[in-house]
């Protein structure tokens, strides 16, 4: 049985009860919303890890995106941006490659990571059909699930599956034209083949046979979001709605065959439409997880669109999303290094972080209850075990020594808390 079956038949698994006192939520609700579709567990049942919860109630989780292309390829370099990415605190990991040995890379990231993993698998076989036919308009769907496939089998946690892009969806885009049309990459693969061969979607066609392969392995599917708003001019349009409308179609569908399913979403995104997007997201996809991009609150970004998208994802967060796919410093740019990784992991944790404080997750609020009786007592190793970053603030206090070894070197002997100290509590001769 899948993890919604059991969860219907009102069977409290291992599983969920490690889940749930992870989230120090009971067991039986975290079950329930497992049955309804309004958590998943991202595991696959050939990968051995600890077990994700995403969903209503629990922590809101960070992804991050890593991956090789054609021009820029190393085995190693990706390995030890999963490393980085995981020491700082991401929940999961895409390997999105599009060049290179693809099989051995995705192999090697699953065998070593300790967090759940996602792909996208229609980026290898565009790239396997390119290679072998010349032309992504020369796929067929059967080129499709085979990889889908193969990747269950591997262990492959969670999977984006472009399935709401649909021929209506497209009338739709042309009928409004936007600026930047399609900017998701598996998105317009899909979109360029579909008008080539005048043919609907065939994830979308072929919907049961895609449920078949993830009950299997017990593969959560994430509904990608093919037309994804590329700028803030194009949010919230026709085109966004009418495949959100079909993603929540089919959420239903996936949630009813025993499939665990989440939702992707925008994109780019002015900050007043944000809470917005999330409460249509919750009202029309049957209260699915929502997996979201950023996402990013303004276009003009480039070199820090991790703040931008850590804006954005503080108030999506905030407003109910559940999962916060990270950006990094170089997005829209090059291939991220792995200080753009790390860049990028704290800055969608902050958000994260932020947006937990806002639902009155309790353990959020502590740690920053905890970091106030730290400063009060200029407590250093205190503060720094509770940052985010903790290797970066310890660099720079041993950087700029102080006058003083329990202050910092901005205030010196002028230091607010210990004047306020030395005025409330004067020593007694």
């Amino acid at each position: 049985m899948t993890r919604i079956e059991s969860a219907k038949q009102g069977i409290i698994t291992d599983e969920i009860k490690k889940v749930a006192e992870t989230e120090g939520m009971d067991a039986e609700k975290l079950a329930s919303h497992i049955a309804s579709g309004i958590t998943v567990i991202t595991r696959n049942i050939n990968h051995h890890i600890e077990p994700l919860g995403v969903g209503r109630g629990l922590k809101t989780k960070v992804n991050a995106n890593i991956g090789t292309s054609k021009d820029h390829v190393s085995i190693d370099e990706e390995l030890e941006k999963l490393a980085a990415l995981v020491k700082y605190g991401a929940d999961a990991v895409m390997d999105l490659s599009t060049g290179g040995p693809l099989r051995e890379l995705r192999r090697s990231l699953i065998g070593e990571s300790p967090i759940s993993v996602g792909t996208v698998p229609i980026y290898e076989a565009a790239v396997k059909v390119v290679e072998e036919r010349g032309s992504i308009v020369r796929m067929t769907a059967d080129d499709i699930f085979e990889i889908i496939e193969v990747q269950a089998q591997e262990g492959v946690d969670f999977i984006t599956v472009h399935c709401g892009l649909t021929m209506r969806a497209i009338e739709r885009l042309k009928e409004d034209r936007r600026v930047l049309d399609v900017v998701s990459r598996g998105g317009s693969f899909l979109l360029e083949w579909m008008i080539y061969n005048d043919k609907e979607n065939p994830l979308y066609e072929n919907y049961d046979r895609l449920l078949d392969i993830s009950k299997k392995y017990d593969m959560t599917l994430s509904l990608g979001d093919g037309l994804r708003p590329g700028c803030l001019e194009d949010a919230t349009d026709r085109a966004q709605i009418e495949e959100l409308l079909t993603l929540g179609e089919l959420h239903k569908k996936a949630v009813d065959e025993g499939v665990q399913a989440m939702i992707e979403g925008p994109g780019h995104v002015p900050l007043n439409q944000v809470e917005i997007n999330i409460k249509l997201e919750k009202e029309l996809c049957n209260g699915a997880p929502f997996y979201v991009l950023g996402p990013l609150v303004t276009d003009i970004g480039m070199g820090y669109d991790h703040i931008s998208a850590a804006i954005g994802g503080a108030i999506a967060g905030a407003a109910g999303a559940d999962f916060l796919c990270y950006v990094t410093p170089s997005e829209h740019i090059r291939l991220p290094d792995v200080d753009d990784v790390i860049e990028g992991v704290v800055a969608s944790k902050l958000a994260a972080h932020a947006a937990d404080i806002a639902k009155g997750v309790p353990s959020a609020f502590e740690k920053d209850k905890q970091m106030a009786r730290f400063r009060k007592k200029l407590d250093w190793n205190g503060q720094i075990s509770l940052s985010f970053n903790p290797d970066r603030v310890q660099e720079w206090r041993a950087a700029t020594p102080p006058s003083e070894s329990d202050v910092c070197s901005m205030c010196a002997d002028l230091c607010a808390i210990k004047a306020v100290e030395r005025a409330l509590n004067p020593k007694k001769d």
